[in-house]
């Protein structure tokens, strides 16, 4: 699974003008689900991500996870983050999971990230969607499964 991580001071997604999820300081998670990832990657990648000290401590310093912060998490699913961009102009998203199995990933990963304490929001999986976030820091990280 590949994961683009923002912490946000608020985000937001929106589905044919209807808000479907939102939060205030968080993460905004925006997560693909690879061809041949598996429920251990996705608990992986819950974990990892609900640990990632990335929120500021007392001292400035990034030493803090959301949930030591008691941040939310707003999840989006976003297969364009399987990109192959090494032949010619067109992305390629032949590496992402089929979207039977990309969605089934998409919502235990949610579930998951909630059985580990955090509040979460979602996005709608295969919609089109528009993505609001107030980008805090700016603090974007990028993580895979394979470097998990």
């Amino acid at each position: 699974m590949r994961a683009l991580i923002q912490r946000v001071s608020e985000a937001s997604v929106t589905v044919e003008g209807k808000v479907t999820g939102e939060i205030g300081a968080g993460l905004l998670i925006l997560i693909c689900a690879m061809h041949g990832d598996t429920q251990a990657q996705a608990d992986q990648l819950a974990a990892k991500i609900s640990k990632l000290r990335i929120f500021k401590d007392e001292a400035g310093k990034m030493n803090r996870s959301v949930l030591e912060t008691g941040g939310s998490a707003l999840v989006v699913s976003q297969f364009t983050l399987a990109a192959d961009t090494r032949r010619g102009n067109r992305p390629g998203f032949s590496t992402a999971a089929a979207p039977a199995e990309g969605e089934r990933l998409y919502e235990y990963f949610a579930g998951q990230l909630s059985r580990l304490g955090l509040e979460i929001a979602k996005g709608q999986f295969g919609a089109d969607m528009k993505v609001r976030l107030l980008n805090d820091g700016p603090v974007t990280v990028w993580i895979d499964t394979e470097q998990v």
